[in-house]
């Protein structure tokens, strides 16, 4: 028999071997509430703003277990005062049961005294029997969201109504058990929280240096001649890709790699295609061998500006107009370039179903560049900064591949 079908969870804390119970939430001394106020709903005239309101929270401000002020409305304060109903209290659990249904908040002290709209409902429990801290995780586990999102009802709208809600099992711990496994995922939850922060701050230094850096505000010490405006074509040759025949296998699935749109995404390097085409191929098209280290990846329609640094020589389909970088170019500070690139391609770009940058127009673009070695200096500066975001977005990674994996193993 297995640990789960006993009641055991498969990890646990030394110290602890009773069974866990399983109640229903509505056998429990919970109390529940939704942010549906009847006619006391507030009224357009009711909302407010974030420096004189009270957040007014809907789904989309629940995100992997916490409460997101991003975004959220705004109620007047006298409005929050006649909705007591929704006033949240620390240690709460916020989910949403109309929309985005499995969503949830775990209610901190400077979450204390928000307000829920009529996407929401409020779980609060009895701390003598269950805390909220260890209860949110275990609606946070695959078992716990299989419980929550098997009880929706509705067609067109999905909801779960607080009597499905009370249907969940959810399982009744020693209350220490319960306080080790909450502080275990409040730990967690932190250091992803804390490099997330990290992450937002390294981008707004990023964000800065690029409008200080590329209008000349800012110089590295040791530069101080004036960047010199070239078009882009001057220091780039624009080379567009092709597609050979699908139907004629000879053409495809050789050694050189083919890359469509796609495949970019946030990606700063791209080094393996999806798919591969044959010398032949190649021969047959209109796509070219672009060089590893010194081409740009560009897309140029349905989506046009996203760009990767390639690492191995490749071809592209007809999505992109890439840059192949001439000498005296040096190929991170360019790559730094891209949005501004983006952003000029954008506005000249043609085309009635989508928009799209021809070669021609690219090479028209004007840029401010300066001399080789200040821009290895501006380069290798942004490279630091985008290594670093990469570096703390990897850690954000492997702490939720961890909480997932304990999520699995601490819960029955």
């Amino acid at each position: 028999m297995s640990k789960d079908a006993r009641n055991v969870p498969a990890l646990r804390f030394k110290g602890y071997s009773d069974a866990w119970e399983k109640r229903k939430l509505g056998e429990t001394n919970s109390y529940f509430t939704d942010g549906n106020y009847g006619e006391s709903y507030p009224k357009e005239s009711e909302l407010s703003d974030k420096e004189n309101g009270v957040p007014f929270l809907r789904g989309s401000n629940l995100r992997n277990g916490e409460l997101i002020e991003d975004n959220a409305n705004y109620i007047t304060k006298e409005k929050h005062a006649e909705l007591t109903s929704g006033h949240l209290v620390e240690d709460d659990i916020v989910l949403a049961v109309r929309g985005s249904l499995g969503a949830l908040g775990y209610v901190k002290d400077e979450n204390i005294d928000w307000n829920i709209n009529s996407q929401l409902a409020v779980i609060r429990t009895d701390k003598s029997e269950l805390s909220g801290k260890f209860l949110v995780q275990f609606l946070l586990s695959w078992r716990g969201q299989k419980e929550l999102l098997s009880r929706n009802t509705g067609t067109a709208l999905k909801q779960l109504p607080i009597k499905q809600l009370k249907d969940v099992p959810v399982p009744i711990v020693n209350l220490d058990e319960q306080k080790e496994i909450g502080a275990l995922f409040s730990s967690i939850d932190n250091l992803i929280a804390a490099t997330q922060r990290r992450i937002n701050a390294l981008e707004e230094i990023k964000e800065a240096s690029s409008q200080y850096l590329f209008v000349q505000e800012w110089k590295f010490r040791g530069y101080s001649s004036p960047w010199k405006q070239v078009k882009l074509g001057e220091i780039a040759d624009i080379i567009g890709g092709g597609t050979p025949k699908t139907d004629e296998p000879k053409f495809w699935n050789g050694k050189i790699d083919w890359y469509a749109p796609a495949e970019i995404g946030s990606n700063r390097y791209v080094s393996g295609s999806v798919r591969t085409i044959t010398s032949v191929g190649l021969n047959k098209s209109s796509a070219s061998i672009l060089p590893a280290n010194r081409t740009i990846l560009f897309t140029s329609r349905a989506g046009i500006g996203n760009a990767a640094i390639l690492k191995k020589d490749a071809a592209t389909n007809q999505g992109f107009q890439s840059l192949v970088l001439k000498d005296g170019v040096d190929v991170y500070f360019m790559y730094s370039k891209i949005p501004e690139i983006k952003q000029k391609a954008i506005r000249i770009a043609a085309g009635s179903t989508f928009l799209e940058i021809s070669g021609k127009k690219l090479s028209q673009i004007a840029l401010l560049v300066p001399e080789l070695n200040e821009q290895q200096r501006i380069g290798a500066f942004f490279k630091k900064l985008d290594d670093l975001i990469a570096a703390n977005h990897s850690k954000v990674s492997r702490l939720n591949l961890l909480k997932r994996f304990l999520l699995q193993g601490l819960f029955i």
